[in-house]
């Protein structure tokens, strides 16, 4: 039985129009303010890195590299703003089959030992590109799932067989496993499954997934997650590291990293010990330029810095979710979707984090932390619900009769000053 919804409404189109240039703003804020962290806290990490392993980093060697991951996220999000999505959403099995094959290429290349595959803590999760830098190909498989998926269940919600076991809950259930199975279990890296998987459930939801539905697969998501975490040691142990808080049955060496993390944030006061005066980033607090620069932020900025930051990261996100609710086309109020759980699933996970609020689980700060291929993929993103930001109406949904809603002039969902087409049926 096919699904009300979707496939009853009226085909509409739209007229191209000026994009929504405050996504562009909100990002450039978070990229610059991320370069101002990474120049300020660079030399102390260099500086630990070649005590601890005998390297040999300048001082300018993290702020050069991010410098030139920001150039080029700028450029991606540019071309990827320019390039009509028609044409990215045509290329999509090919982007999504491009991140497995590379993964498996990865895995392959670890096991036989080979320089190419670069090895951290255990995992292979980067190719070494030599001077180029490396490669995560989790982030390709990422963005592919999410164009692969914009098309495959834009397709099934316009024929109304989104809760369709046969026709779509198992061949997502398939290609979202295969990636899992790749990033999760292979290459040991839940927080970028746990991102992976938000892409999913949030486009599912944006489908029209019904409500037993999703509970069931809500129920199926928590088991597979307990399997992941049940059958990996240092998984158990970072659960029983948050579940004995800042008890003293948690040994020194399992809560080193949440405490300190509590106290660079603790130490930053109202106001922050300011820019380069950081105490916990000279060897003191892990992954300071990655994971953990959240809470350098809290210590170089204070609370009142760190209530900006998220400001700016709401901001972002609410645009976003602006951007999907003028949109007519579902595969692309799908594909902002996938990109506002994507980014969401990030922010909200790596702050709980160095909040102690859940476990660590390694995942990035949006266009802040340190790393190339995170900050290009994710500006890719964005830049798609830039581009996608042109088509915009005035109407911010339909009825399933087809019949458009209109708003007023009071209306509070309008995306800021950006001019909207009218809508006209087709």
């Amino acid at each position: 039985m096919r699904d009300r919804g979707w496939s009853e409404r009226k085909e509409v189109v739209t007229r191209r129009h000026r994009p929504d240039y405050m996504i562009a703003l909100y990002m450039a804020i978070l990229m610059l303010l991320g370069l101002v962290v990474i120049y300020s806290i660079g030399p102390q990490r260099a500086n630990v890195l070649n005590n601890a392993i005998g390297s040999n980093y300048s001082d300018s060697y993290f702020f050069i590299k991010q410098t030139t991951s920001l150039l080029l996220a700028i450029i991606v999000f540019v071309a990827i703003s320019i390039v009509p999505y028609k044409f990215i959403l045509k290329h999509a099995p090919t982007v999504l089959i491009t991140g497995l094959v590379a993964c498996v290429i990865l895995f392959i290349a670890s096991k036989a030992g080979l320089s190419i595959a670069d090895a951290t803590n255990g995992a292979s999760r980067w190719f070494n590109l030599g001077g180029f830098g490396s490669l995560q190909p989790a982030e390709i498989v990422k963005f592919g799932l999410l164009l692969y998926l914009a098309v495959f269940l834009g397709a099934r919600a316009k024929e109304g067989t989104v809760n369709d076991a046969k026709a779509t809950l198992i061949p997502v259930a398939i290609i979202t496993g295969l990636s899992l199975l790749f990033i999760v279990v292979i290459q040991k890296d839940l927080g970028t499954g746990i991102a992976l998987s938000a892409i999913v459930i949030a486009m599912l939801y944006m489908a029209g997934m019904n409500k037993k539905v999703g509970v069931g697969l809500a129920i199926a998501v928590l088991v597979v997650g307990a399997l992941f975490i049940v059958t990996a040691p240092h998984r158990v142990e970072r659960i029983m590291t948050y579940l004995h808080g800042d008890s003293t049955a948690a040994s020194d060496a399992d809560s080193y990293h949440i405490e300190h993390a509590k106290i660079a944030i603790g130490s930053g006061g109202l106001t922050g010990v300011g820019i380069g005066n950081s105490v916990q980033a000279t060897g003191y607090l892990p992954e300071v330029i990655n994971d953990s620069v959240f809470a350098v932020l809290g210590e170089t900025f204070g609370f009142i810095g760190l209530i900006a930051l998220m400001a700016v990261f709401v901001a972002l996100l609410l645009r976003m979710l602006r951007v999907l609710d003028h949109l007519v086309d579902i595969r692309l109020k799908l594909l902002v979707a996938g990109v506002f759980g994507w980014f969401g699933a990030h922010v909200m996970l790596n702050i709980a984090a160095m909040l102690g609020i859940v476990p660590l689980t390694g995942i990035t700060l949006p266009l802040i932390s340190f790393g190339g291929t995170s900050m290009i993929f994710i500006t890719a993103a964005l830049g798609l619900v830039f581009q996608l930001s042109r088509y915009t109406v005035h109407s911010s949904r339909l009825s399933t009769s087809g019949e458009t809603r209109h708003e007023d002039s009071r209306s509070g969902r309008r995306v800021g000053r950006t001019r909207y087409a009218s809508r006209r049926s087709s």
